[in-house]
């Protein structure tokens, strides 16, 4: 049976979450880099970079697209795997924003396929890669609540500043708001 996911919001450090999964907002070449990225290669140890390698070494050659998400053990982190996406760089002149979803919807359909029931994301996209704060929170929001076929039943984003955190909150509010 499934049902719409729980979401929660929490101001904080992703690499101290316990989840069954943890989403990183990889770049393509999947080993590792500054933000969210960097930090969860520096906490989860070297078993993930050896993870992300073999993916290269494999499937993703040319690295992982963008949109796309793919899973690696979680090495030392309070979790059981690494779902790595890579999100799109924000542009005024290109509406990017369904491959902004898509990083959300193949997150949970790869964490629903690993058996995982809690989920952790960051603010995908919001940070080096520009996506304006609110309308990425707006985006991951809507897209996580539209997501009722799959078992997932807990979302945690998990927002490392408070402005990041207001953001999301108030979208939030906006989505539970009921339409008139």
């Amino acid at each position: 049976m499934t049902t719409q996911p729980s979401i929660e919001l929490v101001h904080g450090d992703i690499t101290e979450q316990h989840a069954d999964a943890l989403v990183n907002a990889a770049n393509s070449s999947l080993l590792g880099g500054g933000g969210v990225d960097g930090a969860i290669h520096r906490k989860g140890g070297p078993a993930i970079l050896d993870a992300c390698r073999d993916l290269r070494a494999s499937r993703y050659g040319k690295g992982l697209p963008t949109g796309r998400a793919v899973a690696t053990t979680a090495g030392r982190l309070h979790a059981d795997h690494v779902i790595h996406t890579v999100g799109p760089v924000w542009s005024r002149e290109e509406d990017r924003s369904g491959l902004l979803v898509s990083c959300y919807r193949e997150s949970l359909r790869v964490a629903a396929g690993l058996g995982a029931r809690s989920v952790v994301f960051p603010a995908i996209s919001t940070g080096i890669y520009g996506w304006p704060m609110d309308d990425g929170a707006r985006l991951a929001l809507r897209t996580v609540r539209e997501e009722t076929r799959l078992p997932v039943a807990e979302v945690r984003f998990v927002l490392y500043d408070e402005d990041a955190y207001d953001c999301f909150e108030r979208a939030l509010a906006e989505l539970e708001r009921p339409s008139s």
